[in-house]
C-alpha cells in the first residue's frame, strides 16, 4: 500500500501518522523529545502537529527527557565508560536541554568516573603486553581522550596503571 504524501493528508490522518511514527520510535527504545521532533520533521509533519502529538505523549508520561537523560547517562557510563563531557555531547545531540543535562551530570560521582577510567585502562593493558611503555602510554591516553576524559586525568590514570603493572611484574 502506497503512503499518501504528508501534504495530501487530512488533519486526522496527519495526527494518526505522527502518533504512529512516535509509537514506532518509542517501541525501539526511549527517545528524547528532541529526537522525536526531528524524526517527525524528517517525515515532513507540520510543526503544529508535531507539538500537539509530543505534548500528548508527555502528558501520558511516555516522553520524559529527565528520565531519558538519567538512564542514558547511567547506561553509557557503565557500558562504555564515557566521561561526563562525552555524555554531555551525546545528550546535546539527542536534543536534551543544556540545563537538564547539567543537572543530570551534576548527580554523577566523580569517583565513579575515575574508577571507570582505571577499569578501561586495566582492560586494554591486558592486550598490550608486547608493546613498549611509550606506545602503551600514547594508545591508552588516546583511548581515554576519545571517551571524553580530560588530558591531565587521562595521563594520571595511565601513569598510575602503568606503575601498577610494573610493580606486579617486579613482584613475580
Amino acid at each position: 500500500m502506497a503512503r499518501t504524501p504528508v501534504d495530501e493528508m487530512t488533519p486526522e490522518e496527519l495526527a494518526s501518522f505522527a502518533k504512529e511514527v512516535v509509537v514506532r520510535k518509542l517501541s525501539e527504545r526511549a527517545h528524547s523529545r528532541g529526537e522525536l521532533s526531528q524524526a517527525l520533521a524528517k517525515k515532513q509533519v507540520p510543526e503544529g502537529v508535531v507539538e500537539a502529538t509530543l505534548a500528548k505523549f508527555e502528558v501520558a508520561g511516555l516522553i520524559d527527557d529527565e528520565d531519558f537523560a538519567r538512564s542514558w547517562v547511567q547506561a553509557r557510563q557503565r557500558g562504555k565508560g564515557l566521561s561526563s563531557r562525552a555524555l554531555a555531547d551525546e545528550l546535546r545531540r539527542k536534543g536534551v536541554d543544556d540545563e537538564l543535562t547539567k543537572q543530570v551530570l551534576g548527580e554523577l560521582d566523580p569517583e565513579v568516573e575515575l574508577e571507570a577510567a582505571h577499569r578501561l585502562v586495566q582492560t586494554r593493558l591486558r592486550s598490550m603486553s608486547r608493546l613498549d611503555e611509550a606506545t602503551k602510554m600514547r594508545r591508552l591516553v588516546g583511548m581515554l581522550a576519545r571517551k571524553g576524559y580530560a588530558p591531565q586525568l587521562a595521563v594520571g590514570v595511565v601513569r598510575s596503571e602503568l606503575g601498577s603493572e610494573a610493580e606486579a611484574l617486579e613482584s613475580m
